[in-house]
C-alpha cells in the first residue's frame, strides 16, 4: 500500500522518507515545489498547501497518509496576521487533504501536532499528557490544536482513522534555530553564563526516534484515533544539555554561574523574556501512553542522539 508523505522536503520529511522505503514501504513523497528538485515517479511537487490545494492525482491509489507539511513557528513572525496566516496552512490546508483523503478511501491519517498544543511550559514534576485539555498560547499551537479537533470531526463522520504525534523540540543532523545556536556557541568555546540552569526539566525528541514513532503509528493497529507525545524518555537541564552537547564533540562547554533569576530578570528588560523561559523553564512530556500503547521504546539514547546531531554541524 502506498503511504503519501507530505512534508518530504524539511528536516524530518527527507529522514522519514528514507527510513519508511527502508522498512518496504511504497512511499510518494511531497515536497515544496523547487527548481533544484529532479522529477522523480515518487516525488510530487507542490506550490502550497491551502483550503484549495488540488490532491485527487496525489492519492490515487494511497490508503496511507503522513501530514507533516506546516507552515512552522518562527521567532518574530514578519506576517502581519500570524494566526491568520497559520491556519491557512496548519488548519484549512490539513482538514483540506484529510476529507479528501476520506473521500478516497485512504485507511488512516497521521498528523504531525506540536507540544504546543499543550501549552508553552510545565510545572516542576508535572509534564503534559495526551489527554491535557489543550493551553496553547500562540497562533502556530492554536493551528495545530484546532487541526486536532477537525481530524477528529472528519474520523467520527468517514470512519478514516487519524494518529496525532505532538513532539517536543526535534534535534538531530540539519536542525536549525536555537538548538543550532546552542550547539555552535559549545562547539566554538563561547563562555554562557547557564552554569546554574540545573535545576529546570526539558523534553526533546532525537529526529531518528521521531521517525520511529512515526512510522509505528502507519500501520499499527493500537494507534488507531489516540493521540501520542513522543520525547527521548530522559529530560535534561539545560546545564546538562550543554555539558552532554560538549561532550558528544569532545570539546567541554564552557559554562559559568549566574543565577537563573537574574538570567530571567535581564531577559526581560531586553524583550527577551521568552527566549529565556525555552533555555531557563520547565517543559515535559510523560510519554507512557506512547509507551505502553505501542510497545514503543525511543531506540535511541539521548547521548546517541546527540553525537548524531553534533556530526552535522558544520565545522
Amino acid at each position: 500500500m502506498t503511504l503519501l508523505i507530505t512534508g518530504a522536503g524539511g528536516f524530518v520529511g527527507r529522514t522519514l522518507c528514507h527510513q519508511a522505503r527502508g522498512r518496504g514501504f511504497e512511499v510518494l513523497a511531497v515536497a515544496r515545489a523547487s527548481a533544484h528538485a529532479p522529477a522523480r515517479p515518487d516525488r510530487l511537487s507542490i506550490a502550497s498547501i491551502d483550503g484549495e490545494t488540488p490532491w485527487a492525482s496525489a492519492l490515487e491509489g494511497v490508503r496511507m497518509v503522513l501530514h507533516l507539511a506546516a507552515r512552522v513557528h518562527v521567532m518574530d513572525d514578519p506576517s502581519a496576521d500570524p494566526l491568520t496566516a497559520f491556519r491557512q496552512t496548519n488548519t484549512a490546508g490539513t482538514l483540506h487533504l484529510a476529507r479528501q483523503a476520506a473521500a478516497v478511501g485512504v485507511r488512516r491519517f497521521v498528523f504531525v501536532s506540536s507540544i504546543k498544543v499543550n501549552g508553552e511550559c510545565t510545572a516542576a514534576g508535572q509534564p503534559f499528557t495526551a489527554t491535557d485539555a489543550p493551553a496553547p498560547q500562540d497562533p502556530y499551537g492554536i493551528s495545530k490544536m484546532e487541526a486536532e479537533q477537525g481530524l477528529r470531526q472528519i474520523a467520527a463522520e468517514t470512519g478514516m482513522e487519524v494518529v496525532i504525534i505532538r513532539p517536543p523540540l526535534v534535534y538531530g543532523p540539519g536542525v536549525k534555530a536555537n538548538f543550532a545556536s546552542l550547539m555552535r556557541a559549545v562547539q566554538r568555546g563561547i563562555p554562557l553564563p547557564l552554569a546554574s540552569v540545573t535545576h529546570n526539566r526539558r523534553s526533546f525528541v532525537a529526529l531518528d526516534n521521531l521517525v520511529d514513532v512515526l512510522i509505528t503509528c502507519v500501520d499499527h493497529p493500537a494507534a488507531a484515533n489516540q493521540t501520542f507525545l513522543v520525547s527521548d524518555g530522559e529530560d535534561l537541564s539545560t546545564t546538562d544539555l550543554l555539558r552532554r552537547l560538549g561532550h558528544a564533540m569532545n570539546k567541554p562547554a564552557r559554562l559559568f554561574p549566574v543565577p537563573p533569576s537574574l538570567l530571567q530578570f535581564g531577559a526581560n528588560l531586553l524583550g527577551k523574556g521568552d527566549m529565556a523561559q525555552r533555555l531557563l523553564g520547565n517543559l515535559q512530556v510523560d510519554i507512557d501512553h506512547t509507551r505502553n500503547t505501542l510497545n514503543w521504546t525511543p531506540p535511541l539514547s539521548v547521548d546517541e542522539g546527540l553525537r548524531r546531531a553534533v556530526a552535522g554541524l558544520a565545522p
